[in-house]
């Protein structure tokens, strides 16, 4: 017996979302990107859904979602599990169509959409490390209470609401040849994908994954979900351990080819935005970026990526910036041998000063077995302006003698 067609959602069902989320949702910008046209060889922009209410384009499936319950289902509550931005939206909608939200997040998820999650009205509850054990009691809650569980991605209402993020991208980019989604569970990119080929077939979308994080290419073998053993990735927003089948059936029918991204080159295009696109994002937010960076001539101009949120924790920021900063070759730590003996870390400074490099920290080590008696090591990080210089301090320190090393 075959198995039974899963109904995709289709170009018009992402329309009627779109007039019900009319005044609702922001209508965000496509920002031309320069510095990626150049790498490209043709226009780049960025669709800016960090600048969405809430801070992502959660808020689009979660109203659409919440606005279709019957009277009667909204004054029973929903209910939702997330990491951070499908929590915010459903918190807002709710709010806003007059619906009582409890909402369940892992204990990890950034203190910031904690605070907004809140601040939107919702009851919070938080339990596990990653959107697993959130989602199994969500649904446990829904069941005993009778509130509606709002999926953060498997639902038709869901990915038509997260589609009109497509439907904006054929509009403000009628040229469009390639479309670059952010996906974790699939349903931004599942939406996308329907707006997109209802109104432009030859369009390519692809999907883009954390590398730690990615369920869709086992699963796509697989022809069914099937569940990552673990995850670990900064991506907490795309951190998903197995899709829906409805995200499934349109990521299998509808698009065109899921690639996969480093935590390095997440971290630095992150920082890419945050110089040359004076975006703030988060890495998960980041995820088609970073895709269009690591590999530019593999995406035919025009190009739209989305940016699918900005909820950063400030001090995951300084963490993945300074990251990045390592992954772009901006950051340098070096292990330096030198004579134990005054004047030879004034020496060493010296030469690092004659080349420019700007020294962040150092610190002097004794006690290795390796060192020879009468010699210290000593550990310096380096900020530098980018790998050719990186080359140039090393090679001027071995020039007049020293032994370095990386480190």
């Amino acid at each position: 017996m075959s198995e039974p067609v899963v109904p995709l959602v289709t170009g018009a069902d992402v329309e009627a979302a779109a007039r019900l989320l009319d005044g609702v949702v922001r209508r965000t910008p496509l920002e031309h990107s320069r510095a990626l046209a150049e790498r490209v060889g043709g226009p780049v922009w960025l669709k800016c859904e960090n600048l969405q209410r809430t801070g992502s384009f959660k808020i689009r499936g979660a109203y659409t979602r919440i606005a279709r319950l019957t009277d009667a289902e909204r004054a029973s509550g929903v209910v939702a599990a997330s990491a951070g931005n499908h929590a915010q939206g459903v918190a807002l909608a709710a709010r806003e169509l007059g619906a009582a939200a409890t909402v369940f997040m892992p204990e990890t998820a950034p203190l910031p959409k904690l605070a907004a999650t809140r601040g939107y009205g919702a009851t919070v509850h938080q339990l596990g490390d990653s959107l697993t054990a959130p989602l199994v009691v969500a649904r446990e809650f829904a069941d005993e209470t009778g509130s509606v569980f709002i999926h953060p991605f498997d639902h038709p209402d869901v990915i038509a609401g997260q589609g009109t993020v497509g439907l904006e991208i054929v509009e403000q980019c009628p040229e469009v040849a390639t479309v670059v989604v952010c996906t974790g569970g699939g349903g931004l990119v599942a939406g996308v994908a329907a707006a997109v080929k209802a109104a432009k077939p030859g369009v390519r979308v692809v999907a883009v994954q954390a590398a730690a994080a990615a369920a869709f290419p086992a699963s796509l073998a697989a022809g069914v979900p099937v569940p990552l053993a673990s995850m670990a990735t900064m991506a907490d927003g795309i951190a998903v351990a197995a899709p829906g089948d409805l995200t499934l059936a349109h990521v299998a029918g509808l698009v065109d080819e899921v690639r996969t991204v480093t935590e390095d080159q997440l971290s630095r295009a992150l920082l890419f935005c945050l110089e040359r696109a004076k975006l703030v994002v988060e890495p998960a937010g980041v995820a088609a970026v970073a895709a269009v960076l690591a590999d530019p001539t593999a995406f035919a101009a025009p190009v739209v990526a989305v940016v699918s949120g900005g909820n950063i924790d400030p001090v995951l920021m300084l963490k993945v910036v300074q990251h990045g900063m390592a992954a772009a070759g901006r950051y340098l730590s070096l292990r330096v041998r030198v004579p134990d003996r005054p004047g030879s870390l004034a020496g060493l400074l010296r030469e690092l000063a004659a080349v420019s490099a700007n020294v962040l920290s150092v610190e002097h080590e004794r006690t290795t077995a390796q060192l020879d008696l009468g010699e210290v090591e000593i550990a310096v990080v380096l900020e530098t302006r980018g790998p050719d210089h990186a080359r140039e301090v090393q090679a001027a320190l071995v020039r007049v003698g020293y032994a370095v090393s990386e480190g």
